[in-house]
């Protein structure tokens, strides 16, 4: 099997890259600039991924994406949630992530990427497209469902000659089987970002952070990418 990998950097799809990569012949790893605060650290830390598996390495400018987007994870005018521990428990307001999600939503983000993605597989001949879609985070972003998957498939058998589909490694999972999976594929997750933000350390309030933070305090593991930041955690 033959893939592209949609390689944000995040620990979703670096952990997703790192499952694909043992039993598919990964051909190319895209990531997309659409003005994005972070922009600039996660191409970094994905091109260090991409380097890790020998893989070619793509960034693909998307200056108009920038220009239609009026949340904050884009806009600087406008403040980045901040959200805790407590905020995301089960037991917690559902309004409160649901109001995060829509302060950084990108209008059809994943779709155009995605399609992107596809033409790139399809030049190349390629069967899939890997991303990082997965459980937790589909409970306030549709884009990350398993019906959004199914419906990509679909779209894509009419849209490409050879019919790309999608590979999501982690769609089943929440973020800390996505940690216990990375231990296991031996993902190089001290070169992942999750964070909105860009700066030097990951800011620890934003939602992104967030979901980080409790999934490795769950599993009871320390962050390899704090750990080679310097920064204590568990």
């Amino acid at each position: 099997m033959t893939a592209i990998a949609l390689l944000s950097s995040g620990l979703d799809s670096v952990t997703s890259l790192a499952i694909a990569q043992r039993e598919t012949d990964v051909r190319l790893a895209l990531i997309f600039d659409y003005g994005q605060r972070a922009a600039a650290r996660e191409i970094e830390y994905s091109r260090k991924v991409a380097e890790k598996y020998g893989l070619e390495h793509k960034v693909i400018p998307l200056p108009w994406l920038k220009d239609i987007t009026a949340t904050s994870l884009v806009s600087k005018e406008m403040d980045v949630p901040e959200v805790s521990i407590q905020d995301i428990a089960e037991e917690s307001d559902p309004d409160i992530t649901r109001d995060s999600a829509k302060k950084v939503w990108v209008p059809n983000r994943n779709g155009v990427m995605i399609n992107i993605a596809a033409s790139f597989a399809e030049s190349m001949d390629c069967k899939y497209v890997i991303v990082g879609f997965n459980n937790e985070e589909a409970v306030t972003f549709p884009d990350n469902s398993i019906a959004y998957l199914d419906s990509l498939d679909k779209c894509l058998g009419y849209s490409t000659l050879n019919g790309v589909k999608m590979m999501a490694p982690v769609a089943g999972l929440d973020k800390q089987g996505i940690i216990l999976k990375a231990l296991e594929t031996e993902a190089p997750l001290e070169w992942s970002w999750s964070c909105y933000h860009g700066e030097e350390v990951p800011c620890g309030v934003c939602e992104s952070c967030t979901r980080r933070m409790r999934a490795f305090m769950q599993a009871g593991i320390t962050d390899p990418l704090m750990a080679r930041l310097g920064i204590l955690t568990i």
